[in-house]
């Protein structure tokens, strides 16, 4: 039983490759494919050694991938800045055009990306609605911008 075992351990290595495989695909970390290399070099190595090896050779594989592949991973996938921007925050720098007057030290509106927001002006002047603006700010859902 036990050299059949060893004889097909093989599989059990491929099994694990594809399930960090999917659960990569879930989380899109970078972290969970690292196990799936060392998955498949243990895999290779079944072929060759026993257990304790295969086993080696998984760890330091799956090591190797954390310490040296993933970070060059990120940076790849990550490469336009250090910090991504999202939701209200990828405004910022966007140019729009004011859908209703922004008072003086009042709010108006300002159509930005397809989306109309409550804006509010950088100086103490209004803003008439056509004017193109650039967003320079923002606090809360109130975006800060300022005449083109």
């Amino acid at each position: 039983m036990i050299e059949y075992i060893n004889e097909n351990i093989w599989q059990l290595w491929a099994v694990v490759a594809v399930v960090c495989l999917i659960a990569e695909l879930c989380t899109i970390s970078f972290f969970v494919i690292c196990f799936s290399v060392g998955a498949l070099f243990a895999l290779l190595a079944s072929f060759f050694f026993g257990i304790y090896v295969q086993l080696a050779v998984f760890v330091a594989f799956s090591a190797l991938s954390i310490f040296l592949v993933r970070p060059f991973a990120l940076k790849l996938l990550h490469r336009e800045t250090e910090e991504r921007k999202s939701n209200a925050d990828a405004l910022i720098g966007l140019k729009g055009v004011v859908s209703q007057t922004i008072e003086p030290g009042g709010y108006g509106r300002v159509a930005v990306g397809g989306d109309d927001w409550k804006a509010e002006a950088d100086s103490d002047s209004g803003i008439a609605v056509g004017t193109r603006v650039k967003v320079v700010g923002r606090k809360s859902i109130i975006i800060k911008v300022t005449k083109i």
